[in-house]
């Protein structure tokens, strides 16, 4: 009785490609510096008068969903909110566990200029907020990133970083020139929060 064999082989190759990302349009920064400008100057005059001050700064990529990536850079500086002040006094005195959840990354479709008394973006876009990373930049700057996914088609004006993913406390929110996506589409959102020490 003879006896038999067989085998089964399997080959392939994998290759990776790097892929940059694209820088966005000259054109969509000079109309967006009106955003970035005022929380940059406020910087360099509290480090040159040795003052304490909080800057907020927001960054965003742009992921297609044909796998292209655009680095918007830096988009806004502003705002920290009273409502988040008024918060940070009240953990001082009592503390709860709201008070280390900022993460919750929101983005919406409104075109009103970000305020110091806002408690919400302007207009949803219809998509959920997602948690983001939350991160210790450098010693003093607080840094989380969050990616959105979006169904739809349509121009991303607004940022907003809040600490429960409906609701509650708005620490920052900040708007910008249009950012324009399509279903299948995301934007990675970086925020950053610099506690300068001074006085």
């Amino acid at each position: 009785m003879s006896a038999m064999q067989s085998s089964i082989g399997f080959g392939g190759a994998l290759r990776t490609q790097y892929i940059p990302a694209q820088r966005v349009s000259p054109v969509w920064k000079v109309k967006n510096l009106q955003n970035v400008w005022p929380g940059v100057w406020r910087h360099q005059l509290a480090l040159f008068t040795k003052s304490n001050h909080m800057l907020g700064s927001l960054k965003a990529r742009l992921f297609k969903a044909d796998g292209r990536v655009i680095d918007y850079g830096l988009i806004s500086t502003r705002l920290v909110t009273t409502a988040f002040c008024e918060l940070m006094v009240d953990q001082l005195i009592t503390e709860t566990s709201v008070w280390g959840d900022f993460k919750y990354h929101d983005s919406g479709v409104g075109v009103t200029g970000a305020n110091i008394t806002d408690v919400d973006i302007e207009t949803t876009d219809g998509e959920s907020r997602v948690a983001g990373t939350q991160v210790e930049s450098s010693s003093v700057i607080y840094e989380s990133v969050g990616t959105i996914a979006y169904t739809t088609t349509k121009s991303i004006t607004e940022h907003g970083l809040f600490n429960a993913s409906t609701s509650v406390t708005l620490m920052d929110r900040h708007t910008f020139t249009a950012i324009g996506v399509e279903n299948g589409d995301s934007i990675q959102f970086t925020y950053d929060l610099t506690c300068t020490a001074g006085g």
